[in-house]
């Protein structure tokens, strides 16, 4: 079953793309996104059973050398995650508002699986580094009460890295906000 999500950051795009190539053909995984960010940068997250996103990210590591940043594994990512990653999510509504900002585009992964695994919550867009100068930001929605709640979950684990760049929550967004967050 394809439920663990793998990423690595590199600092070189050539070798970020040569590792992705690498990561596909070492194991059964698919790409979610493989991509430049900004400034300059390279990410590939691969998703997969946990054994095949282990070998793969492990591969990526070795073939990155001196050109890698950071990786992450998540055995059992929230399935929201994927959708959110790539933009391909629009809620029915949108209620209270969440956001969260880091320095760290692999952090910024972590806390969205764990702020969508701690309340009833719907992810509207994760955005890693691309115009953004290397930062990442997650945007999502519920009521009022499970969005506090997200908002101190990935606040805890931005802050525990020293990566949090700010959170916010908007009880009652405007309906004059809403088009721009797609």
């Amino acid at each position: 079953m394809a439920n663990a999500i793998g990423m690595v950051e590199f600092t070189s795009i050539a070798r970020g793309i040569y590792a992705a190539d690498q990561m596909v053909k070492i194991s059964d995984v698919e790409i979610v996104t493989a991509c430049s960010t900004c400034p300059g940068k390279y990410i590939a997250i691969v998703h997969g059973d946990v054994a095949a996103v282990e070998d793969s990210v492990q591969i990526g590591e070795k073939v990155a050398g001196e050109f890698w940043i950071d990786s992450i594994i998540i055995p059992n990512v929230n399935p929201q995650v994927f959708p959110a990653i790539t933009g391909a999510t629009m809620p029915e509504k949108i209620e209270a508002l969440g956001i969260l900002e880091s320095f760290s585009m692999s952090t910024m992964v972590i806390a969205a699986d764990a702020i969508l695994k701690s309340a009833e919550l719907e992810p509207l867009e994760l955005r890693l580094g691309n115009g953004l100068g290397g930062k990442a930001f997650f945007t999502f929605t519920g009521d009022v009460a499970a969005v506090q709640t997200g908002v101190e979950t990935g606040r805890t684990i931005a802050e525990q890295k020293g990566l949090l760049v700010n959170a916010e929550v908007i009880p009652s967004v405007s309906d004059k906000l809403i088009p721009s967050l797609f």
